[in-house]
């Protein structure tokens, strides 16, 4: 991607896909999903993860799967206010952007 994805932007992507399971999802699913809008390594996930926890928008649980303990995130009610918000700044940006680019109001 040309364009730099900023922590603010990165944090409203992990909320959204974490959101989306209503028991939470573990961290290489959410890598996954995260990938399918940008490019982002696990080594730069983690830490966002880690941030959105002790921010108290994600709370953590370990699960056993196969014989190993999976840890999984789950989105609190801080963590989904914070997702309205984010969802909402976005709509406002991105139509504003999106009408410079498209020659926006032009008499």
């Amino acid at each position: 991607m040309v364009f730099n994805t900023g922590a603010a932007l990165l944090d409203a992507i992990v909320l959204a896909v974490v959101s989306e399971e209503a028991e939470g999802t573990y961290g290489y699913k959410i890598t996954q999903d995260v990938r399918q809008a940008i490019e982002v390594s696990e080594s730069t996930l983690y830490p966002v993860l880690r941030r959105l926890q002790k921010d108290e928008c994600l709370t953590v649980y370990d699960m056993e799967c196969g014989g190993r303990n999976r840890r999984y995130y789950k989105i609190t009610e801080k963590g989904f206010a914070q997702l309205q918000l984010y969802k909402s700044e976005w709509e406002n940006y991105s139509s504003k952007i999106s009408k410079l680019f498209s020659g926006g109001d032009k008499v």
